[in-house]
């Protein structure tokens, strides 16, 4: 039996989500896929509604200028440790994340309902900028951060 929706999260994208083929598996296929992986039916429906929400947020935030901060609320802190934080941050100030996707990695990283750890905060980064358009020098360096190409924390 598989963890939870994060495993599910990450089987679709080692299997499905990297791939460059241009032809999309249906659902169907995919979640029968899964269910024969040993995923609980539960977590591959959240999983799926979790990739929705992404792929439909409708964030009406414009970038914000470079010289903006971001505060933690004290919920976030609570599902994000000071390594997490600090990882959004660096992101952020390196340019691999603009303020919106920032928002969408937040969003996202919040609503598998689980404290996070580093590891998975950076596949959730790399999933949300997979899924935005114009994004792929920020996709390929958080690729290489994430397979330890390059440290987590540029200085």
């Amino acid at each position: 039996m598989k963890e939870n929706i994060f495993d599910v999260l990450m089987y679709l994208f080692e299997n499905y989500m990297d791939d460059d083929s241009e032809v999309s598996p249906d659902n169907d296929m995919v979640t029968t896929e899964l269910l024969e992986a040993g995923f609980e039916h539960k977590d591959v429906t959240k999983a799926f509604d979790w990739l929705e929400s992404l792929a439909i947020e409708d964030l009406d935030i414009a970038a914000q200028a470079s010289l903006s901060f971001r505060v933690f609320s004290p919920f976030e802190k609570q599902r994000l440790d000071v390594e997490c934080q600090d990882l959004m941050m660096t992101l952020e100030r390196t340019g691999i994340l603009n303020s919106v996707n920032r928002e969408l990695v937040l969003d996202r990283a919040i609503a598998l309902n689980e404290t996070l750890t580093l590891e998975k905060l950076k596949w959730i980064v790399l999933i949300v900028l997979l899924n935005q358009p114009d994004e792929e020098l920020a996709l390929s360096r958080m690729e290489d951060m994430i397979y330890d190409l390059i440290p987590t924390y540029l200085h």
